[in-house]
């Protein structure tokens, strides 16, 4: 299976701002672990950016994660995401991959597959062209669950697990 699907972008750049009208529709978190250290909005009560690497941090709280796209750094907090089970992850939906078959499928309690393609914004806050993907956002935990089936974001929702135990796909 690729791996490699989502390093570095064509623009050479690793941060990609989430779009701040898809982040009211998901309400408050406690703690993003990916914050730029230039922002030009909060997306988080408490931001970890790439001085503090919010890998080696303490995770408190409903978290907020929008990973550097860089495939080992994508794969390493999805894997955090799923560990700290309070979180909600926007990556690309490229479900052929090894991050979809092992952590994503296997550790998340729902996706929402975004319709259409997402305009991520630099850390000028200008907003940049098309993403060159299809994005998805990931629930870890039932309440995260309820937010992306409730936030009004076109799209399809999928629940993957229901009560701890694993659905057949």
């Amino acid at each position: 299976m690729n791996v490699t699907f989502e390093g570095n972008s064509h623009t050479g750049k690793n941060e990609w701002l989430t779009p701040p009208d898809l982040l009211k529709k998901l309400g408050h978190f406690d703690l993003d672990p990916c914050s730029p250290v230039n922002r030009p909005w909060s997306t988080a009560h408490r931001h970890y950016t790439i001085l503090d690497n919010g890998l080696e941090q303490e995770w408190t709280g409903r978290v907020f994660c929008n990973p550097p796209y860089d495939t080992n750094l994508i794969v390493r907090f999805i894997h955090r995401c799923a560990e700290h089970g309070n979180a909600i992850a926007l990556t690309f939906a490229r479900t052929d991959t090894r991050l979809f078959h092992d952590e994503i499928f296997r550790k998340a309690d729902s996706i929402l597959f975004i319709k259409g393609r997402l305009r991520f914004y630099h850390v000028n806050g200008e907003q940049g062209g098309t993403a060159g993907a299809p994005s998805c956002l990931i629930a870890f935990n039932k309440e995260n669950t309820e937010v992306l089936r409730n936030c009004g974001i076109d799209g399809k929702f999928i629940v993957l697990h229901s009560n701890n135990r694993e659905i057949k796909l």
